[in-house]
């Protein structure tokens, strides 16, 4: 009877399994269609792996051309192997990967050949040669290119191909496919990564400004447990896009490292794409909104030790995030005012973040003994904050594309970054 049951249950999920499978099909070949809807329309990830692989055949066929139409070479597969593995995401990844991939795949006929040549059978050699090569392909410093020393030692050993020649050719082979990978990696459309980078740093001015806007308001009417969590979720959001920044940033350099053609791309709506001293104050700011965010969680709460903040805080506050938030909305790259009113908006908003900072250290200063903890983290938070906006220039995000020191507009000249005090 349990046999009998348990045959009865599998049936509906077997009768329902090509129904999943079509159903999986189906949904995959939706989002390839609009990846390749998305490659075609606009520049974009999809239109950069596209352009990637179209490359790596274009690299594979030259290296076939090469060596086995114009050299007749006996080991032709290596060269088309190395030139598509070395098409990388950036042409300085090339050169690294070809230095690891000519020392690995060396490794690998080397141990091959010699326990061949130790042995003088096949199988002895397979036994004594894989597990060191093997070990390489773990070897974590390595990175991809440690796969193929094991694959080498197989390729080596299946073919026979294991004189003091055909290692010669072996690895000449690979060393002219890994000339021509690099070679149409560099000079056919060398990839620059910087359309990240340009996103996240207008993506931030924005998401901070936001979020300290939406917390002005609340915060000056009175909030609860449920506002100050939601702000705690979105400056955790805030660190966790700082944190992409960073990736980014380290992306985007080195995608110009070795690389002959990025001088010759248009810049981007980023222009220089900011500096290594913004992304950290960026990184400050984001760090005080969780510390901020956090202190105002923690005063909501109704339990002892937690208690509200007083009203002689909270007004202050108001005024302090609402100063910030226009701080941190200049600093957009699409901010496109006139250098007069940046500046005259600036400084309006420093004034009302700075004054309200001074009021709250003034409550702190002449009521210490009633004021609750959180008073004097959200002090000590707002100040560094504040610091974090206006120091070296961080509303100052450079906007506009063309050298010089500022472009007329309808607005008139245009922030740039060398303008900020």
């Amino acid at each position: 009877m349990a046999g009998e049951a348990r045959t009865e249950r599998r049936g509906p999920r077997a009768a329902r399994l090509p129904a999943t499978i079509t159903a999986w099909l189906r949904r995959e070949a939706d989002a390839a269609r609009r990846s390749a809807h998305r490659a075609l329309q606009a520049p974009g990830p999809e239109r950069d792996a596209a352009a990637q692989a179209l490359k790596a055949a274009l690299a594979a066929f030259l290296a076939w051309a090469v060596t086995a139409w114009w050299w007749e070479a006996p080991m032709a597969l290596m060269a088309p192997w190395a030139a598509v593995v070395l098409v990388q995401s950036t042409v300085y990844r090339s050169l690294h990967s070809a230095g690891l991939q000519l020392a690995v795949v060396t490794t690998g006929t080397l141990l091959a050949a010699g326990a061949a040549a130790l042995t003088g059978s096949i199988v002895a050699a397979l036994l004594i040669a894989l597990p060191p090569a093997t070990l390489i392909g773990r070897y974590a410093r390595l990175g991809e290119q440690a796969a193929y020393a094991p694959t080498t030692v197989l390729f080596v050993l299946a073919y026979g191909s294991y004189s003091a020649a055909e290692i010669g050719h072996r690895l000449l082979e690979t060393l002219v496919g890994a000339v021509i990978g690099i070679a149409v990696n560099a000079l056919v459309l060398p990839p620059v990564h910087a359309r990240e980078l340009r996103h996240v740093l207008g993506a931030l001015p924005d998401r901070t400004a936001d979020l300290l806007a939406a917390m002005s308001g609340t915060v000056r009417e009175g909030y609860g447990p449920v506002d100050a969590g939601g702000w705690y979720d979105r400056a955790l959001a805030l660190r966790r896009l700082v944190g992409r920044l960073e990736q980014a940033r380290r992306w985007a350099d080195e995608s110009v490292r070795l690389n002959p053609g990025h001088r010759l791309r248009r810049p981007g709506p980023a222009g220089s794409g900011g500096s290594v001293e913004q992304d950290a104050r960026w990184s400050a700011v984001a760090e005080q909104g969780v510390r901020i965010t956090a202190v105002l969680a923690e005063a909501a709460e109704d339990r002892p030790g937690f208690a509200p903040l007083p009203a002689q805080v909270r007004l202050p506050l108001a005024d302090f995030l609402r100063g910030t938030a226009e701080l941190a909305r200049l600093a957009s790259p699409d901010a496109g005012l006139g250098l007069a009113e940046h500046r005259v908006r600036a400084a309006r908003a420093e004034r009302l973040a700075g004054g309200a900072q001074r009021q709250m250290f003034r409550v702190l200063a002449q009521q210490y003994e009633a004021a609750t903890p959180a008073v004097g983290e959200l002090v000590a938070a707002t100040q560094r904050l504040l610091r974090a906006l206006t120091e070296g220039g961080a509303p100052c995000l450079p906007h506009q594309h063309t050298p010089g020191r500022s472009t007329p507009g309808p607005a008139g000249p245009v922030v740039r970054q060398e303008d900020c005090p």
